[in-house]
């Protein structure tokens, strides 16, 4: 019955996408702002949509403070599986993504990342680092929020791994806030190497109090991101019920 379910809901996902593009070109062609603002809200809002097309996923969303969505945040969280896009896409604010440049050779998904004004990195070449950090910092300073999975790559066990500097690293040089956030039950969304979606999956994302950077200089960065780290272990670990050194995947 699940292979079923698993199968429309595949096909109203497709369905979903491929209707979405002329949409967002639409979109594209008549947003004046050159940040593209409007253009990737629109495209968030396809996240938003994945979300509600499975019945069976309750995402809950908690938020300590409110966040001004003109206030530009190095945005972090951890990353547990292909479900993370679409749940944080449900909050009610625009930032870029960072993500690896093979993304935005997808045929439809790619086309939009690029319409919507996404960063594309090569993990393997100092010329694609640099110009990850040109256009993250285009956007910050004009008013955009960047986000990074700081792990680099999806936990295989669900606990946090090590993070890389390059978010932290740009937050001080910007003298921008991290927002960090933590996402739990994603990685049950769907099995890794499996197309079933499993039942009455709860979700839970959590974006935690801004961390301000002002002052800190790149001396700062290795401090920043420990900092950065211990709240999201001792938060995982509130949300799991368990000891931290059990979400804590450095130990």
């Amino acid at each position: 019955m699940q292979r079923v379910a698993s199968l429309f809901i595949w096909v109203a996902i497709a369905l979903l996408i491929v209707c979405w593009l002329p949409l967002l070109a639409t979109v594209w062609l008549f947003d004046q702002d050159p940040f593209k603002y409007r253009t990737g809200r629109m495209f968030r809002r396809l996240g938003k949509m994945i979300t509600r097309v499975n019945p069976k996923w309750h995402v809950e969303i908690e938020s300590g403070e409110a966040i001004d969505p003109r206030n530009p945040y190095v945005m972090v969280c951890n990353h547990l599986s292909n479900a993370d896009i679409p749940v944080i896409s449900n909050l009610p604010w625009e930032m870029k993504w960072v993500a690896k440049r093979e993304l935005f050779k997808i045929p439809v998904v790619g086309w939009m990342m690029k319409l919507s004004g996404d960063i594309p990195v090569d993990r393997g070449g100092r010329k694609g680092q640099i110009e990850m950090v040109k256009r993250a910092l285009y956007y910050l300073r004009n008013k955009t929020s960047v986000i990074f999975f700081p792990e680099g790559t999806r936990s295989v066990d669900g606990r946090l791994r090590r993070f890389s500097k390059g978010a932290f690293e740009l937050a001080i040089r910007e003298q921008v806030p991290i927002l960090p956030m933590i996402l739990d039950g994603t990685r049950d969304c769907l099995p890794k190497n499996s197309w079933i979606f499993e039942r009455d999956v709860h979700v839970r994302l959590k974006v935690l109090s801004p961390i301000e950077t002002t002052g800190l200089n790149r001396e700062d960065v290795e401090r920043l991101m420990t900092q950065v780290r211990s709240r999201m272990v001792q938060s995982l670990s509130e949300y799991r019920n368990v000891p931290p050194k059990q979400v804590d995947g450095t130990l």
